[in-house]
């Protein structure tokens, strides 16, 4: 039989996503998350991505500033960066709460390469300012920075686009990567249940098929025990808005195997990549225009 070396295809690109319901206790969710990466690996992924706020989920600020700290001084990113040492793997931690001040925090993620060193940071740009009508109300910019630029990582010479979750809703954000050379878009995140019943998959193959580009998506799942609900279906999406992969709503991890032909062939059937252009808004009156879209929302 012929190897894909041999015929100088690249060998697919075996990925695990972890799927959590991550608490108050930062480390009984490490420990959680050390279990569920090492199962990823022994099942064969070279690269693993866990959830946006693999640390904790704390809605209340107070215990929130109580319960994070600096990048310098968190056990958690330390003991996953020897995680991926000693696996030999790349993790993605899809994102840690982090002080960067006594009352400012940064929702940013990692990769960790198979030696342990942070190969990339990213600081999730979009907040999460929402009342969803239901007595839900998120309004993460009271505590969290934003992040201003996007982030490209590697992994085995993969080009690989990092975002977190509200992300997902501004489309600019995955082309301006996807046209930097992104080949795989990732998506950690912790959905709500109303919103994910209704945007998740959706938006996701959306991304995947504007850019032709694999989108992976580890998510949280679940009641927490803050008493937020979120929606699960940790996902793999392939660049034709093909599900490869769909995780329930419980713990565990999610297997797929990237054949990363697959995006040049999705690219050449749909060049849309090549084909964008820069344009102007023409119309209303800036005044008006801001005055009309302050009233429909």
């Amino acid at each position: 039989m012929t190897s894909p070396e041999q015929t100088g295809t690249p060998a697919p690109l075996r990925v695990g996503l972890v799927q959590m319901r991550t608490g108050r206790d930062v480390a009984a969710n490490l420990d959680v998350t050390r279990a569920l990466v090492r199962e990823a690996a022994q099942a064969g992924a070279r690269y693993v991505q866990t959830p946006e706020m693999t640390n904790i989920i704390e809605h209340g600020r107070a215990a929130l500033f109580e319960a994070i700290v600096e990048e310098g001084q968190d056990k958690t990113l330390a003991a996953l960066r020897e995680l991926a040492r000693d696996l030999r793997i790349h993790l993605h931690i899809g994102s840690l709460g982090l002080k960067v001040s006594e009352n400012r925090a940064v929702n940013r993620a990692f990769l960790i390469t198979p030696d342990g060193a942070i190969a990339a940071r990213y600081d999730k740009i979009h907040m999460f300012n929402v009342d969803l009508g239901n007595g839900e109300t998120y309004n993460e910019s009271a505590a969290y920075t934003p992040g201003d630029r996007a982030v490209l990582g590697e992994v085995d010479g993969i080009r690989f686009g990092l975002s977190i979750c509200y992300d997902l809703r501004f489309p600019a954000l995955f082309r301006a990567l996807a046209e930097a050379g992104a080949q795989v878009l990732t998506v950690p995140a912790a959905f709500t249940r109303p919103t994910g019943e209704a945007h998740w998959h959706v938006l996701l193959r959306a991304r995947a098929i504007e850019n032709g580009a694999f989108v992976l998506a580890a998510a949280q799942g679940g009641l927490h025990e803050n008493g937020r609900e979120t929606y699960g279906h940790s996902l793999v999406v392939d660049p034709w808005g093909r599900i490869l992969a769909e995780g329930g709503t419980e713990p565990g991890i999610l297997i797929a195997d990237l054949d990363l032909g697959a995006v040049e062939a999705a690219r050449r059937r749909i060049p849309s990549l090549s084909h964008g252009r820069r344009f102007e808004v023409e119309g209303l009156a800036l005044e008006s225009r801001l005055h009309l879209v302050g009233e429909s929302t």
